[in-house]
């Protein structure tokens, strides 16, 4: 069983910050890339910014510059902090984790999802 557990989402006016938080739990063997996803209503969820077990960070272009994804590679958490929020990165963020677990198997999993609005 694994678990991926979200925090830090809210209501922020235009040009805040929040951070996102994503702790990852269960039998875990090991943990490939993780990542933030985003969801705005209407529109297909994207890839915000990921990061792989070998610390290569991957952004997306309308993020770049404002949003900073970082890991711990100890308590296996993934975070993001979002500098300089737009009304545009309102949605629905979502962590992800590509990883194996102790029997094997390999898997992508999802969090359950936090909301994010940028709004005055």
């Amino acid at each position: 069983q694994v678990q991926l557990v979200e925090s830090g989402g809210g209501l922020v006016q235009p040009g805040g910050s929040l951070r996102l938080s994503c702790a990852v739990s269960g039998s875990i063997f090991s943990i490939y890339a993780m990542g933030w996803y985003r969801q705005a209503p209407g529109k297909q969820r994207e890839l915000v910014a990921a990061i792989t077990s070998g610390v290569t960070t991957f952004y997306a272009d309308s993020v770049k510059g404002r949003f900073t994804i970082s890991r711990d590679y100890v308590k296996n958490t993934v975070s993001l902090e979002m500098n300089n929020l737009k009304p545009e990165d309102t949605a629905v963020y979502y962590c992800n984790a590509d990883l194996q677990v102790v029997d094997g198997t390999r898997y992508d999993y999802w969090g359950q999802g936090t909301q994010v609005t940028v709004s005055s």
